[in-house]
């Protein structure tokens, strides 16, 4: 890009377009643009904050700067699909908004703060940007996999079903796939977290968590589509392929846009032989497989219907 002022930018492949940083830049929290003759300050992704952690301490901003990377990966999936999200401006009652929250201190103890989702209003524990935190919510969750990626993901899931589900009277499809949301949802989560999931979970269901109601089923396998898609982009810009002459029941090659998949059975065809190949690479290294996941043949259908949404979207 070439400079026109102090704040205004204009890309050289574009001309005529002039831009400027998002004001979140100034503590290079974030690195998107913004048209320069928008009067929003911030970026399509920022300005969906609401709170945010205490820029005062090197602490705060440290975490914020890792919130925002992955925020940022989640709207450019929002954006590539077109998928609503509109800011607590457009939809005062139900628009998508942020609060980064920090842990309250109360005494000698320090109470987590809680990470969730309320009627467009996705709440993101702070400390979870640090990695011995999260580290240790996750082994004393028995979680194989936990990340703020995978919480935006997870809880804008929620969101994405109120917009596309609830909002558009999608019961019958949804219900035929991931059974009736209508089951009391406290009573769930609370059998969950008191017997744990059914002994066969891994058949029907993505991870232990999606078993406890269906509508954490569909956030689970929303975030997992995400996952998916967006590593099989990565995957397709880098050529990554797996040599189908020495694994012949393990080739992949990403010859398609996955943003654009015919189904989620194309998807999963790619997706396994490369996730195993991801993981054989870790192991490697010494470290965790970056997928423990089973897709199951009803997952696969989970993921199909996600799919239909996201397009009739």
């Amino acid at each position: 890009m070439e400079a026109e002022n102090a704040v205004s930018w204009h890309p050289v492949s574009e001309p005529a377009q002039h831009v400027r940083f998002c004001a979140n830049a100034e503590l290079d929290i974030c690195n998107w643009l913004i048209d320069a003759d928008d009067p929003q300050p911030y970026c399509v992704a920022c300005r969906h904050n609401r709170l945010v952690p205490n820029t005062g301490t090197e602490q705060g901003i440290d975490r914020w700067r890792r919130i925002s990377q992955a925020q940022r990966h989640l709207f450019y999936s929002l954006l590539r699909w077109n998928l609503p999200h509109p800011d607590r401006q457009q939809d005062p009652e139900g628009g998508l908004v942020f609060d980064f929250l920090e842990d309250e201190v109360q005494g000698n103890t320090v109470v987590p703060a809680m990470t969730g989702h309320e009627e467009g209003l996705i709440a993101i524990r702070a400390a979870e940007a640090d990695d011995v935190t999260r580290e240790q919510a996750r082994t004393s969750m028995n979680e194989p996999y936990r990340t703020l990626l995978g919480h935006f993901r997870h809880e804008t899931g929620h969101f994405i079903w109120n917009k596309l589900v609830r909002d558009r009277g999608q019961f019958n499809a949804f219900r035929a796939v991931f059974g009736d949301e209508r089951a009391d949802y406290g009573a769930a989560l609370q059998t969950h977290y008191e017997n744990g999931p059914p002994a066969n979970w891994q058949e029907s269901f993505i991870s232990a968590y999606a078993s406890s109601h269906p509508w954490e089923d569909f956030a689970e396998c929303f975030a997992h589509y995400l996952h998916i898609v967006d590593t099989l982009e990565t995957a397709r810009s880098f050529g990554v392929v797996i040599d189908p002459h020495r694994y012949h029941d393990m080739a992949a090659e990403v010859d398609f846009n996955p943003y654009r998949a015919e189904s989620a059975e194309q998807l999963v065809s790619a997706w396994i032989p490369l996730s195993v190949a991801i993981n054989s690479i870790q192991r490697s290294m010494g470290q965790p497989d970056s997928y423990p996941f089973i897709l199951s043949p009803p997952v696969v259908a989970k993921l199909d219907h996600i799919r239909e949404l996201i397009d009739s979207a």
